[in-house]
């Protein structure tokens, strides 16, 4: 156990020390928010095309992990909404909010760091094929969903939401960075040293810096008079979809479909029980549901350290998951 505490401690640490620094005022929230910004807009942007450009096409293609992670993703996403309108009666736009809490993942924050400690360089290829599915399936869907729901019998509305969301895909820096280095891979261009060695440096700065910001944006996060919804979506999200994402990686090569081989398989079921993105309750802001997803923000990110360390442990003792 203690080899797998020494996987998660430093992640959690590093998440400790970012909460500490808010708390005690040595940063404030609203330097999380700048420190957020560089990290999104200027160093995981480079470290996704350093992981992509420097390496082979054929090593950073994966059909097999897309395919499992898309389907285990969007198994979970149909069920939640369906429990969340049928069973829980709520509207379209929060119920879009719960399946994204239960299936987007926090994989740049707090699932790279988690991948490099584990898999090495592997760990930028990962995070390229996660952010791939999130940016490019899971959050357009869930976007148009939730905007749709907000204007329920005006079929314009869901035109618009599709015309924003990509435009919204169009802006993002990450998603021009895996673009960018698939054509470098492909074209099998060798960058000049100076690119590569300054892409490196922003790129080595994503890691310890994104766990930090987690820790500073958990201060002052309340829980109370939500607890249903708040556990709901934590079981969803630490629970389900990593088995929702075991489940097809299992599967789907029994239906003649790729496999996922190798520490590939391990990586897919891990990025699943990450907890929820970083950013979920200010995405949920223009809806007005910025209160059970911040609440649910900070139970889900908490509890993590106990299910990461237990799933890690699990695969460990299973033959052929983790070595």
């Amino acid at each position: 156990m203690l080899d797998i505490l020494a996987i998660t401690g430093p992640i959690y640490l590093c998440i400790a020390a970012g909460y500490a620094s808010v708390r005690w005022n040595l940063f404030t929230k609203a330097d999380m928010r700048v420190f957020g910004k560089f990290v999104i807009q200027i160093a995981l942007p480079a470290l996704l095309f350093n992981a992509l450009a420097s390496r082979p096409l054929g090593e950073v293609v994966h059909p097999g992990y897309l395919l499992a992670f898309t389907a285990g993703s969007l198994a979970l996403i149909g069920a939640a909404l369906w429990f969340s309108r049928s069973v829980l009666r709520k509207s379209l736009t929060e119920s879009a909010y719960v399946a994204m809490g239960m299936t987007c993942s926090n994989s740049g924050y707090v699932g790279y760091p988690v991948m490099l400690l584990l898999f090495g360089p592997l760990g930028g290829v990962i995070l390229a094929l996660n952010l791939i599915v999130e940016n490019l399936i899971k959050l357009p869907l869930l976007f148009t969903l939730a905007d749709a729901g907000a204007h329920e019998g005006e079929r314009p509305s869901l035109l618009q939401a599709l015309k924003q969301t990509g435009e919204r895909l169009v802006r993002n820096p990450m998603i021009v960075a895996i673009f960018a280095g698939f054509v470098v891979a492909l074209l099998g261009w060798q960058l000049p040293a100076v690119i590569t060695r300054t892409v490196t440096l922003f790129s080595a700065a994503s890691s310890g810096m994104a766990l930090f910001i987690i820790g500073g944006t958990l201060v002052g996060l309340q829980v109370k008079g939500m607890r249903r919804q708040v556990s709901l979506i934590a079981v969803g999200k630490l629970l389900l979809h990593p088995l929702a994402v075991f489940a097809a990686v299992s599967l789907l090569p029994l239906l003649g479909l790729p496999s996922v081989d190798g520490d590939l398989r391990t990586a897919a079921v891990l990025s699943a029980a990450m907890p929820m993105l970083g950013i979920y309750s200010i995405l949920a802001q223009r809806h007005g549901f910025e209160g059970f997803t911040a609440a649910a923000l900070l139970a889900t990110t908490a509890a993590s350290f106990f299910t990461l360390s237990a799933i890690l442990w699990l695969m460990r003792h299973s033959a052929g998951w983790l070595a």
